[in-house]
């Protein structure tokens, strides 16, 4: 494993960018999910929206990921490929956007019923929105990766629900995936202290049922085993000495 990078301050400014716009092509692509839509379409859409601010997609490629942005309907957690399906009234979409731009990422995710849904699995999303900001609360200056993990998982768990250990967060800057990683959940490892210019995404993965997940014969798709629904949001967020800067939080729509 690697160390953390510790941005300077340019690098900080080009990250803000970042944000701002994965930002706004998560805005984008929720307004567009719609019935009826297929997820290779809304695929499509993304990457135009990159395009339309000078940037690319940090996942097209990305170890061969062959998608602008990972789309992920009802049992899929993550990294979900855009295809001939078509959504369906009442699914859960994820959608997580990697954006490069001027040489960094943002990546910010969340999940959407499309069309409107019931009441149980809002409740799955507002839980999961509601662990990932006491996970961004955690994330202070001198405190230890595993804070943030411990404020998750007490948030989930405590909800009733499941939380994915499989994956989780991870430093994000130059790369997609960076030290340190983030899990979802208290790991006695993750005793890394997190320090003023650090940018880490915190991605809660949290399941209606078990927590167990699998990969399915794409090589990409997680789905949970039980195969019931989950919800997964994310935020890139800046260490500082004066708390958490989501990087990533949409100011115009407030979407999550």
């Amino acid at each position: 494993m690697g160390r953390p990078i510790i941005k300077t301050a340019e690098e900080i400014r080009a990250m803000r960018a970042a944000g701002r716009i994965a930002s706004k092509v998560l805005r984008g692509a929720a307004m567009m999910a719609a019935p009826g839509l297929t997820t290779r379409e809304l695929d499509g859409e993304v990457g135009r929206l990159i395009a339309s601010h000078g940037s690319v997609s940090a996942f097209l490629g990305y170890r061969g990921f062959p998608g602008q942005c990972c789309l992920s309907v009802n049992e899929a957690v993550i990294h979900g490929i855009g295809d001939g399906r078509r959504l369906q009234f009442g699914d859960l979409l994820k959608i997580d956007v990697g954006v490069r731009h001027q040489g960094f990422i943002g990546d910010v995710a969340m999940t959407l019923i499309v069309g409107g849904g019931s009441p149980k699995f809002q409740k799955l999303l507002d839980t999961t929105v509601q662990s990932l900001y006491e996970g961004i609360s955690a994330a202070q200056s001198g405190a230890r990766v595993s804070d943030i993990g411990r404020a998750v998982e007490r948030c989930v768990v405590s909800s009733g629900y499941g939380v994915v250990r499989e994956f989780c967060g991870h430093g994000v800057g130059r790369n997609v995936h960076e030290e340190p990683q983030v899990p979802n959940y208290v790991d006695p490892k993750s005793v890394t202290r997190l320090r003023s210019g650090m940018t880490i995404a915190i991605e809660p993965m949290v399941t209606l049922g078990k927590s167990a997940v699998e990969i399915l014969d794409d090589g990409w798709t997680v789905v949970t085993r039980d195969r019931q629904v989950s919800a997964h949001f994310e935020h890139t967020v800046l260490i500082t000495d004066s708390g958490p800067e989501i990087l990533t939080r949409d100011e115009e729509s407030h979407l999550y």
